[in-house]
Formats: C-alpha cells, structure tokens, sequence
C-alpha cells in the first residue's frame, strides 16, 4: 500500500504525485493541512512534520527523493 501525506501548496507533493501516476503506481493521498489523522500520522512516523510524506509499505520516505522512492517500490 503506498500513501502520499501532503500540503496544498507544496511543488514537491505535486512532483512526487506526478511521479508515482507516471510510474504508473495506485496510491491514496491525504492533506495534512485539513486532516487530523494524517498530520498525527506524519507527526509519529516522520522525523519533522512536513511535506510531502510517502509510506511505501512501511518504508517512510520525506521529500521527493527519486532513489528512495525507486528502491521502496522494488521491494
């Protein structure tokens, strides 16, 4: 399961979004900005509260970090 925690206004959620439609991976996406359970998600699971946050099967990813994101999808 792959979970995209994001920020309206961030450029980086949008890249990774475009990223993982082009890679053609399904995902679910939550707004930290208005969505109490996702921000406390990021919250205990992230090192900062910030955006954007992928949880690739357990893998949490912070940024938009092409390597990273390649790797969590090959296991």
């Amino acid at each position: 399961m792959i979970t995209l925690y994001s920020s309206p206004d961030c450029a980086y959620c949008h890249m990774v979004r475009e990223y993982l439609k082009k890679k053609k991976v399904d995902f679910k996406e939550y707004d930290i900005s208005d969505n109490p359970k996702a921000y406390n998600w990021v919250k205990e699971h992230a090192p900062v509260i910030a955006t954007p946050v992928v949880d690739i099967n357990g893998t949490t990813i912070v940024g938009f970090d092409r390597q990273k994101i390649d790797e969590a999808l090959e296991k």
